[in-house]
């Protein structure tokens, strides 16, 4: 009996390591509830806080790693290692013109969510959800310059929708700066 508790114990833990895989693992074929470990520490060194000064608004980004987040993409579910980017953009006069700093995202579904798909020719490749009705979902690209500067990379998918789809009394304003080459500073 006691042969047997050894056997499973050790099928459990082997399975449960198998589990654990690469962060930039392709999402064919993954098992479910696959872990996407960042095994290299690759998100690591853009942890922080970044600054910049873009066309009249200064966009403060608040940078965090997240161990273990959930997604469930319907036929796919997993946990994998994320940066996650909040975020802050005021206008010359010191007014506050959109804030993520302290929203909690419970879901990665949630609208102006920024998160990390994973890494890419020295590059982290972020997802944006956009804001109100979806506008300005698209994907961010960060490249680590040196230890106080990272690069930005962020065009809008979609800019507009029609009133039957997102109810006009809505914001759609993007605040995010859209360019590329576009310089944050670590404070």
């Amino acid at each position: 009996m006691r042969s047997w508790i050894f056997i499973f114990l050790g099928l459990f833990v082997f399975s449960c390591k198998a589990q654990t895989l690469p962060l930039n693992t392709h999402f064919d074929n993954l098992p479910l509830n696959a872990y996407l470990k960042d095994l290299n520490n690759e998100l690591d060194p853009y942890i922080g806080t970044y600054q910049a000064n873009i066309n009249s608004n200064q966009i403060t980004l608040y940078i965090t790693k997240e161990d273990h987040k959930y997604f469930d993409l319907g036929d796919i579910k997993f946990y994998k290692d994320v940066l996650i980017v909040r975020y802050s953009v005021k206008n010359s006069s010191d007014i506050v013109l959109q804030s993520t700093q302290n929203l909690n995202f419970t879901t990665m579904k949630e609208k102006n969510l920024i998160h990390s798909r994973g890494t890419r020719m020295s590059m982290v490749v972020l997802s944006y959800n956009g804001t109100n009705c979806d506008i300005g979902w698209g994907d961010i690209y960060l490249k680590k310059l040196n230890n106080t500067q990272i690069s930005w990379r962020y065009y809008a998918e979609t800019v507009a929708t029609s009133s039957d789809r997102c109810s006009p009394s809505l914001d759609k304003t993007i605040h995010l700066p859209e360019g590329e080459n576009l310089i944050f500073t670590k404070l």
